[in-house]
């Protein structure tokens, strides 16, 4: 029997490859299964090379998986493009004229088997062309001894609208793979433990987002369609009426931010969502709101640039633009989940970070995170308490006593109170110029000091509830390998085969990079040799890390930037090159 399965599915887009995986990987999660998924697809409608992959493992895993067991081959191109992912003795299933079993071997050397099945005739007479893939997750099914009853129950949910001719066909369809099974490969039959079921959910990093948002209160989100990020507006279209909120698709990315800074100035908690070429549109806008102490969230769904880029594959480069983008010096909090489950959390962290320290917060999220999905624990909503800082009511205004209210009165922690517009005792101007503790326009010198000193220095000490994760060994560590976001996986399973080979490996991934909790981080990398592990040309987060940490003698960084995301097999290779290399 076997603890795993690495599962993958390849075709042409508009052949339901997507519609493919995300079934058998639901099997696996009804089954009891931690699943992790990875899509690669084309920027286009119809055409052109995608695939689904799926790891299934018994216990909690991170990662869709650096090789395939099983293979499905909807067109020519998915069996050349990933035949050297093939693990020993996998299953390849393509189409064909009649049934056969062939054996097969790699370049290099990896052996495997072929069954050939003609699909799209047995749908013919199944009365179903279109079931030719539930025949081949049939045959998937199969080979790990799944209960055929799982994917008749998802059978009977997705195909209810179209009636019982075509549910009945795809059910038979799923029959004929578990027959084909047995009949030809039964010998390569290794059914999965049978965990004990947890309760999983399976969600995406855009979908966790966007639930922690309306979780913390979100009402109000404005935006414009943009791959990765668009499925944040699509979920919260769907939920936040249900509670009350709203979801404005605008006509641009300016108008994106622009209209959530006003419902948000307003009193209400917003936000808005976008990739890399929106957040670039975005930034004067960002500015106006750090300037005007207008509390904000922004999510933003990094994809492969510059430009238009690679719209639909994974790139970590907006690092930079994240924190540094925008004209001027203003205040921001820029966070990174490390995990789709870390994603609610810091999506709700996020909108009481923004209410307390009165300034934009930024989301960051990539492709491996946003558009795949992962079984997650159920999420606890008591985690995140609602903090909405220093907005006040009107008596509380009224306690000032001020015919007109200073909105940017200096305090000692930095901090205003904030009341919302509108409110009898609480009349007061707000500019997106220099301006004085009344909110009017004002160059003086000495006030610009202080408003420049008031505005950078109160988010200082701003932190969330789990701003790194680390090994607990890392003390012991000789070596540390730093990330950001959904390497988180891949650099977890490099770094405890790294120790199996003898060598000391920590992992420390970074969750809060603006304003980065340098004290703990150095203690955490002080004498250690430091490798950043990032999906970039120049390595942003190694030079973050260099310019709060003297680690300059002792760190170098491991760079992607294909458009795809790191393997295991990658990064343990890139580590023992760069000690080869020093030695």
């Amino acid at each position: 029997m076997r603890n795993s399965i690495e599962w993958m599915v390849g075709g042409q887009q508009g052949e339901g490859v997507d519609s493919t995986g995300e079934l058998f990987a639901r099997t696996l999660v009804r089954f009891g299964y931690s699943v992790s998924t990875y899509k690669q697809f084309m920027s286009r409608i119809k055409g052109g090379h995608t695939n689904y992959k799926i790891k299934a493992t018994k216990d909690r895993n991170y990662y869709s998986g650096d090789g395939i067991d099983i293979l499905l081959c909807l067109d020519k191109e998915t069996f050349p493009i990933n035949s050297e992912s093939l693990n020993q003795g996998a299953l390849v299933i393509q189409e064909g004229k009649d049934v056969s079993v062939e054996n097969g071997k790699t370049d290099s050397g990896t052996t495997y088997t072929v069954l050939t099945v003609p699909l799209k005739e047995i749908a013919k007479q199944l009365g179903n062309p279109m079931a030719k893939n539930m025949i081949a997750v049939g045959v998937s099914a199969a080979l790990v001894d799944l209960p055929v009853d799982i994917l008749h129950g998802f059978i009977e949910e997705i195909f209810a609208k179209k009636g019982n001719d075509v549910i009945s066909s795809n059910k038979q369809a799923v029959l004929k793979g578990y027959e084909l099974t047995n009949t030809h490969v039964a010998n390569l039959v290794n059914a999965l433990v049978v965990p004990p079921e947890p309760n999983h959910l399976f969600i995406s990093g855009n979908e966790a987002t966007a639930f922690g948002s309306l979780m913390a209160g979100c009402r109000y989100l404005s935006a414009y369609p943009i791959t990765p990020a668009s499925e944040v507006m699509e979920w919260l279209a769907d939920e936040l009426p249900k509670v009350g909120g709203t979801v404005m698709q605008v006509e641009d990315e300016i108008a994106g931010l622009c209209f959530a800074i006003g419902a948000s100035y307003s009193g209400t908690r917003a936000m808005t969502s976008t990739s890399g070429p929106g957040l670039s549109l975005k930034t004067e806008a960002l500015g106006m709101a750090g300037m005007s102490e207008v509390p904000i969230v922004v999510v933003n769904s990094q994809r492969g640039g510059p430009s238009t880029g690679l719209p639909t594959k994974h790139e970590q480069s907006d690092l930079n633009q994240m924190i540094f983008g925008t004209h001027g010096e203003i205040p921001r909090i820029v966070l990174y989940a490390a995990t789709i489950e870390d994603a609610f959390y810091i999506a709700a962290e996020a909108f009481n970070l923004a209410d307390k320290y009165q300034c934009p917060v930024v989301v960051g999220l990539d492709l491996g995170l946003s558009m795949n999905k992962m079984t997650v624990p159920p999420f606890d909503a008591k985690r995140v308490p609602i903090d909405r800082g220093k907005l006040i009511t009107d008596e509380e205004a009224k306690e000032f006593g001020e015919t007109h209210f200073k909105r940017y009165r200096f305090t000692e922690d930095g901090v205003s109170p904030r009341p919302k517009p509108g409110m009898p005792h609480a009349v007061h101007t707000t500019s997106s110029n220099e301006h004085d503790e009344s909110g009017y326009i004002s160059e003086d010198t000495v006030n610009r000091i202080n408003m420049m000193k008031k505005r950078l220095e109160k988010i200082k000490d701003a932190v969330i509830q789990e701003p790194y994760k680390y090994d607990p060994g890392v003390e012991d560590s000789d070596m540390v390998l730093v990330g950001m976001g959904s390497t988180y996986g891949m650099i977890q399973e490099a770094a405890v085969l790294l120790n199996q080979e003898g060598m000391k490996v920590s992992h420390l991934h970074i969750q809060q990079l603006y304003p980065m909790p340098v004290h703990e981080l150095e203690s955490l990398l002080q004498g250690k040799q430091v490798v950043t592990v990032e999906n970039n040309y120049t390595g942003q987060l190694l030079q973050l890390l260099k310019q709060h940490m003297p680690i300059h003698g002792k760190a170098e960084a491991i760079t992607q930037y294909d458009g795809n995301p790191f393997t295991v097999k990658s990064i343990v290779k890139q580590v023992k090159e760069l000690i080869s290399w020093q030695l």
